[in-house]
């Protein structure tokens, strides 16, 4: 069976480990380097126990190969850089696996030989013929890869959400975008000088927006010309819900110190709720931002240095859209799909859900290779 992966980060190498396990022909497609994403936002520490977020397999296999390699403890909350670089390399460089991954390959589209999307009347081909993966390497050069299964593993970091109303972008947003912090900026570290003693307009309701406010909160204490205003479209008070009873009591402790800081005005901070962005300007790098805002319905200007939409992200569409894909945007994940033998893994079988833990990745490759043994849930492979 030749299985083709897309993404090395935590779940799609933990995939080809089980595709090697279950003796299948397997190649991971990466279009960065390994676990580029989680080095994106590596200066943050993890909500969840390094236990949670390691098979036992993938632990045991290191070992095998170096039995001095030191791992953080199963209770130690640590950074997304530290666990990329005390297990995700590590998993990455083992004998078996490592010869399987292309890096710096990007899987542009996917289709299925013979069958174009509307071909309704060709279901049970579809069942038998492979996929046409069109990749693109470093270098500009395309090729085709057949593959008999395919596990998206590729997440939704890499495509932010938009600030307008109804998700689309604000006005002038597309060209101000450049310029925008999308993601999870490094405040308190290497992008420290960059926010220091500067007015920051935040964007955002969820929790790495409180991960943003909570570093700006500190950095004033240090520099305090350092001025935030927090916008939510949420109408209550408070910017985020707490969860009764979260077993993840570093979120929740975020959460209760984000919401301290909006309602107590703490931190030089000032939070708005009920805000619409409606339009977003800018003159270029170091140029500033000029924002129009409805905030509870009345008009408000603000003129800001520095601008984070923290906004939440979206998985990629467009790299199956020739395929019978239907991703949810809920709390339960969509395992099984329509189109025979495709199968979305990790943060991009959520849809939007944002709460995905790779525990629940975990889980669901241990789900797909029990249906290829078992031969259930998939249909015959040439």
């Amino acid at each position: 069976m030749r299985i083709a992966i897309l993404g090395a980060g935590p779940i799609g190498l933990e995939a080809g480990i089980a595709s090697l396990q279950n003796n299948c022909e397997v190649t991971i497609f990466e279009r960065g380097e390994i676990a580029q994403h989680i080095d994106l936002w590596g200066h943050v520490r993890m909500f969840t126990p390094f236990g949670w977020n390691h098979t036992q397999a993938g632990k045991e296999l290191i070992l095998r190969e170096n039995p001095k390699h030191e791992f953080p403890s199963d209770s130690d909350y640590i950074t997304g850089q530290e666990y990329r670089e005390s297990y995700l390399l590590p998993l990455a460089m083992l004998t078996p696996l490592s010869k399987h991954i292309q890096l710096e390959t990007e899987v542009i589209h996917i289709g299925k030989m013979g069958i174009w999307k509307s071909d309704d009347h060709l279901a049970e081909k579809r069942k038998q013929n492979p996929f046409r993966l069109l990749i693109r390497d470093n270098k500009g050069a395309e090729k085709i890869v057949l593959a008999d299964l395919v596990l998206d593993c590729s997440g939704t970091y890499r495509y932010h959400r938009w600030c307008g109303e109804g998700g689309i972008p604000a006005l002038n947003e597309r060209s101000a975008e450049r310029w925008i912090a999308y993601g999870l900026e490094d405040i308190l570290g290497k992008q420290k000088n960059n926010y220091a003693n500067k007015s920051v307009l935040v964007i955002g309701d969820g929790y790495s927006a409180a991960t943003t406010i909570c570093s700006l909160a500190n950095l004033a204490e240090d520099y305090p010309a350092t001025w935030t205003i927090w916008l939510s479209r949420r109408s209550k008070s408070t910017p985020l819900p707490r969860l009764s009873s979260d077993p993840l009591k570093e979120r929740d402790k975020l959460a209760a110190r984000a919401n301290h800081l909006a309602t107590r005005g703490e931190g030089n901070l000032e939070y708005h709720g009920q805000s619409i962005i409606e339009s977003i300007e800018t003159a270029g790098a170091d140029k500033g931002f000029s924002i129009q805002v409805q905030c509870a319905g009345k008009p408000v200007h603000y003129f800001v240095d520095r601008l984070i939409a923290n906004v939440g992200y979206q998985p990629n569409r467009q790299l199956f859209q020739e395929l019978a894909i239907d991703l949810p945007d809920s709390d339960l994940p969509t395992l099984i799909q329509k189109e025979p033998n495709f199968f979305v893994l990790g943060a991009k079988s959520g849809g939007r859900n944002s709460r995905f833990l790779l525990k629940q990745g975990y889980d669901q490759i241990r789900e797909i290779f029990n249906l290829i043994q078992k031969k259930k849930g998939l249909y015959p492979l040439r």
